[in-house]
């Protein structure tokens, strides 16, 4: 909108510039013709004067004149000697504007071109006795000013135009600036920044939609809370009977030597399971979009030699190999983090690794410091995920199909993902070398970070 603000104001000046300063250049131009026109036959009808009178006196003013006119002038003079004067100048060539002034005694005017003027202005002026005077003008000193004329023009109107930008420039940063700030706040709020609002100036117009905007985001930040509120609320409180129902089903199965029975018992544990992993899934992310919690520097390497030991046994039971990546460093790295949230990161990415990852597979987890930052990879030998998949994954609720045929509540990426983001890093899928699929995590490193 500022280019466009400026190329009308840039287009307006111009077109003023055009309006006045260019019929002005014409004016002059049809003057400095007119002027230079008038000067050569007032000589050139004087010269015939003195040439018509054919006395001795009259000849020798003549030829005097003459030669002091084209010493002062860029003008030479051709005179027809008559019988009673002969001067020493030279005769003209013999044309058509010659023979017009000499029988038809008319006056003839050459600029030697239909545009402006050619090198040369040709005036013959008809005199007594079937004679005639030519002054032929150099028009170099008017072409000269020509160009002082309109040069002097465009020189000024370029000045106009660049004073005329850099106004511009200055004009639309000021009528914008209001559109500028509620463009700031939609992008804020775009990024999940409900607590973005727009200073109310500018234009009453603009005034008006900041204040209706601010109104808006206040309502909604409003509401986004309390739906917030709620779904931690919700979520604590069924954690309770989640976990009381699943002992209970624990006791029955313990109790009960029916197999058929026994099987319904199991599914129902592992539904009563999967919904307990649903709602802490809730409830992380409740607390994650509250950001009740600022980042401070972690031991990267002690979070995830810790997260690891805890996954082994686990992936154990599968006959799954949980491994350090060789290419992680043995130094003191630290990340920007909120306290616990790495450690569900990492449980949310190894638990959906083990779940995809077949018997004899293998899991790396990687990291090494790039930059400002620390890159943590985790990588299963699984079936991997299509590229329609990958950008669905991190979706809340949508769900893969796991190789031991449970699938997941459709939350532990879009938890992964939440974190990650609350905390200033990114996240990102990719295939594996060899196939299965890579999470790639790329973390905030702290200055205090040591190799």
């Amino acid at each position: 909108m500022n280019r466009q603000l400026i190329r009308s104001y840039i287009l307006l000046v111009a077109v003023a510039i055009l309006l006045f300063t260019v019929p002005v250049a014409f004016t002059l131009t049809s003057q400095l013709r007119d002027d230079t026109k008038q000067s050569v036959l007032r000589e050139a009808n004087t010269m015939a004067l003195l040439l018509g009178n054919g006395d001795r006196i009259s000849c020798e003013a003549l030829s005097e004149v003459a030669k002091a006119y084209g010493r002062k002038t860029p003008g030479r003079v051709q005179v027809t000697p008559t019988s009673a004067c002969v001067p020493d100048l030279p005769e003209p060539v013999a044309d058509t504007a010659l023979s017009q002034a000499v029988e038809h005694n008319r006056t003839t005017t050459d600029w030697g071109s239909d545009f402006i003027w050619g090198t040369h202005l040709t005036v013959t002026v008809p005199a007594q006795g079937e004679a005639g005077v030519r002054i032929v003008y150099s028009t170099s000193d008017m072409t000269r000013r020509l160009w002082q004329i309109w040069g002097f023009r465009a020189a000024l109107a370029v000045l106009v135009l660049a004073a005329a930008a850099a106004i511009g420039a200055y004009a639309a940063r000021r009528i914008t600036a209001p559109l500028r700030q509620l463009n700031d706040m939609a992008s804020k709020f775009s990024d999940g920044d409900l607590t973005a609002r727009s200073p109310v100036t500018g234009p009453p117009e603009t005034q008006t939609l900041a204040r209706t905007l601010n109104q808006g985001a206040e309502r909604l930040d409003t509401l986004v809370a309390s739906q917030r509120i709620f779904v931690a609320d919700a979520s604590h409180q069924l954690r309770t009977p989640l976990t009381a129902l699943r002992l209970s089903l624990d006791n029955i199965a313990d109790g009960v030597d029916d197999e058929f029975v026994r099987e319904d018992v199991e599914q129902a544990t592992a539904e009563v399971v999967r919904m307990s992993r649903l709602v802490n899934g809730l409830l992380v992310l409740a607390r994650a979009e509250a950001k009740v919690s600022a980042a401070e520097p972690l031991p990267l390497r002690d979070i995830v030699a810790e997260r690891l030991a805890v996954w082994r046994p686990a992936a154990d039971e599968r006959g799954v190999t949980i491994a350090l990546g060789e290419n992680s460093v043995d130094g003191r790295l630290l990340v920007l983090a909120s306290p616990g949230h790495l450690d569900q990161v990492l449980d949310n990415v190894l638990s959906n690794a083990l779940e995809v990852s077949p018997d004899g597979a293998t899991i790396t987890v990687s990291y090494e410091p790039q930059g400002d930052e620390i890159l943590l990879t985790v990588r299963d030998q699984g079936p991997g995920m299509s590229d329609a998949e990958k950008p669905r994954a991190f979706d809340r609720f949508w769900r893969g199909q796991g190789l031991t045929g449970r699938s997941g509540s459709g939350l532990g990426l879009a938890v992964v993902k939440q974190l990650v983001t609350d905390d200033g890093g990114t996240v990102a899928l990719a295939d594996a070398p060899g196939g299965g699929l890579e999470v790639r995590l790329t973390l905030r490193a702290s200055p205090k970070s040591g190799g």
